[in-house]
């Protein structure tokens, strides 16, 4: 096996700096995605078509929106498994229901090639530097193989268990991060009301019990108008909810704490910013609680 050839499918906010990685390790990339103006700013070779891709590498990864997608890429007529090999291992990357995940881990598996999720975490910042944590699903034997692809994108890989555990761990992590996002853009709007200085309060907060990630490391900018654009939008925030109540109902755990973020983002969405940064959450709840802006300079995309 040539360990130093990756065909990478997908190549968008995520996918992109992931490969621009690869590509800086001295890893032969070929890359493919429907909008051809990504690739060249990879540095990676150019795939005409997945085929392409996946004939190209050993090692396969895809970057994908959703399970539909990698559904369509994977078993579409010319997708990954009609042109995938034995002893291929492929990598998803997405954000993807845990269910898909495991059915299409034994279609691969009929092939002779592991089939391998990667949860990712560390948003776009952390893709930039290569410091994502990986929350990985699949044989270990593949696991252990993926290191020298894994290295150059990521800070911590933990290998969770079978086909559909790094994809599960994925969901339970982000459904946190929604939590903590609304919530916490909740209160900062009730405190940007109630006249306090948000900086302090953001300070008592992050030294007592209502410290989060959010307030940790969002909040601190957004209160002086940096939104950290170019990470996870409205939209996919309330498709990673889904995907988590869709994975409780299959593990039979009931989800009461779901409403509170689904209703935030569903908000962000119906008001205009469902495909911008999650963050504008804050002025989302700011809108309907009488025009709050935490940062009264700060323009409006």
């Amino acid at each position: 096996m040539n360990q130093e050839r990756i065909g990478f499918i997908g190549l968008g906010n995520m996918g992109g700096r992931m490969t621009r990685r690869l590509v800086d390790a001295g890893i032969a990339v070929l890359g493919f995605d429907t909008v051809a103006e990504r690739i060249a700013a990879t540095g990676a070779e150019r795939a005409g078509s997945v085929r392409d891709a996946v004939a190209f590498a050993d090692v396969v990864m895809m970057s994908l929106p959703d399970s539909k997608v990698v559904e369509a890429v994977v078993e579409g007529e010319d997708g990954v498994l009609a042109h995938c090999r034995a002893g291929q291992i492929v990598v998803d990357l997405s954000t993807a229901a845990a269910s898909s995940t495991i059915r299409l881990a034994k279609r691969f598996a009929e092939r002779g090639v592991h089939y391998v999720d990667a949860g990712i975490s560390g948003g776009a910042a952390a893709a930039e530097k290569g410091t994502l944590t990986l929350m990985v699903g699949g044989e270990a034997g593949a696991v252990a193989a993926l290191q020298w692809a894994f290295k150059p994108i990521s800070a911590k890989v933990a290998h969770m268990g079978a086909s559909g555990a790094g994809h599960t761990t994925k969901l339970l992590n982000n459904f946190l991060n929604a939590v903590s996002l609304a919530a916490s853009a909740e209160v900062m709007v009730a405190g940007k009301k109630a006249g306090l200085d948000l900086h302090l309060l953001l300070d008592v907060l992050n030294s007592s019990s209502g410290v989060n990630f959010a307030t940790l490391n969002r909040f601190p900018k957004i209160v002086d108008g940096d939104y950290l654009e170019g990470g996870l939008t409205g939209k996919l925030m309330t498709k990673d909810v889904v995907l988590y109540v869709d994975r409780l109902r299959e593990l039979g755990v009931t989800s009461l704490n779901a409403a509170g973020p689904l209703a935030s983002f569903g908000l962000g969405t119906a008001l205009g910013y469902g495909d911008v940064i999650s963050n504008r959450v804050v002025d989302a709840i700011g809108d309907v609680s009488g025009g709050v802006r935490l940062f009264d300079n700060v323009k409006d995309n």
